[in-house]
């Protein structure tokens, strides 16, 4: 595969996971991702403001293969390294003869504690303490690849635009990223995703409250009483990180506003009928100006959902280290 449109496998939908929503529901409503996974080497990585992230490296079983990258693995909205597209996605990194590591964003995960700031959606500063700290470990020997779900797609991507040449990785994959963070929150706040809205205000919530926090008496208050996400953004998000409001937050930290920056082989994966992120943020992007960036937009396969037929890993998987693979054979270490 080169820039410009990806041509995986087509996507076929596993019966009985049609359509978008049962795509993107399918992870929380069936146990397989919630197998054991090896917890693997934890790597303590210091960010600034005293906050301190964790990092789970694992190795292949039977060896890293010949010059196989360290795969980065970045989580979305209220995720952390323990979440199950987290797991089967190293499940299949481990498998191709790559390290592994599931990283936790400031706030995230086993950070929740070791935090009193917290992860957003623009906050790519962070993403690049973690890369460097990775970057020295034994397991990156043959460097870095990286892969971000969701709100971590948007921050990989913003990442790899500021950095342009200078940024430590071999290739990049982004799945189901919100590119333009405006359009997001409307379609989260749309009628017909009434319950997906709840669930994630609800989950936005309670993150914001567990562990310590640089939030006061006030803003601990704000947060019991925000009745959406984009009152969170304005009322939490925005004060919390320096932001003028939710807008100045969804303007400065969209990824769409830093593609043209990206220099590293990337390949961004987003299904048509994704219910969250609407495709048409997508179709406004002249992705011919973008040499550094292919496409991969199958009809179907939901929100980080894409569960095929005759699979038991997601498509996005094999898709992802076929473009590894050919991405790092002509940008070599």
């Amino acid at each position: 595969m080169t820039p410009s449109e990806a041509r995986p496998p087509a996507f076929r939908a596993r019966f009985p996971w049609w359509g978008g929503d049962l795509q993107t529901l399918r992870n929380t409503l069936t146990r397989q991702a919630r197998r054991r996974f090896p917890r693997g080497r934890s790597l303590m990585i210091d960010l600034t403001q005293g906050d301190v992230t964790f990092a789970a490296l694992n190795r292949p079983e039977s060896g890293v293969g010949p010059g196989r990258p360290l795969a980065v693995l970045i989580h979305g909205l209220t995720g952390s390294s323990s979440s199950g597209y987290i797991k089967l996605t190293a499940r299949h990194f481990l498998d191709a003869g790559h390290p592994v590591a599931r990283i936790n964003l400031r706030g995230a995960g086993e950070a929740a504690h070791t935090c009193r700031g917290a992860y957003h959606a623009g906050r790519s500063e962070d993403l690049a303490a973690i890369l460097a700290a990775l970057s020295r470990e034994p397991e990156a020997e043959a460097g870095l690849i990286a892969i971000g779900f969701s709100l971590g797609g948007n921050v990989l991507l913003k990442l790899l635009g500021e950095e342009g040449t200078a940024a430590p990785l071999r290739a990049a994959i982004a799945v189901s990223p919100p590119i333009d963070l405006k359009a997001t929150q409307r379609r989260m706040m749309a009628l017909r995703n009434h319950l997906y809205h709840r669930y994630i205000l609800a989950e936005m919530k309670r993150e914001a409250l567990t562990g310590p926090s640089d939030l006061d008496d006030h803003m601990l208050a704000t947060v019991g009483r925000v009745r959406s996400v984009l009152d969170f953004d304005e009322h939490v998000i925005a004060p919390r990180n320096g932001f003028a409001g939710a807008l100045d937050y969804y303007r400065r930290s969209s990824a769409n506003g830093h593609l043209a920056g990206i220099a590293v082989p990337t390949l961004l994966i987003h299904a048509r009928n994704d219910p969250w992120i609407p495709f048409a943020m997508f179709e406004a992007v002249d992705w011919r100006r973008h040499p550094a960036i292919a496409t991969a937009f199958p009809a179907s396969g939901g929100h980080v959902g894409f569960h095929a037929t005759g699979s038991a890993e997601p498509w996005y998987c094999p898709v992802a280290s076929h473009w590894v693979e050919t991405a790092t054979q002509s940008c070599p270490a």
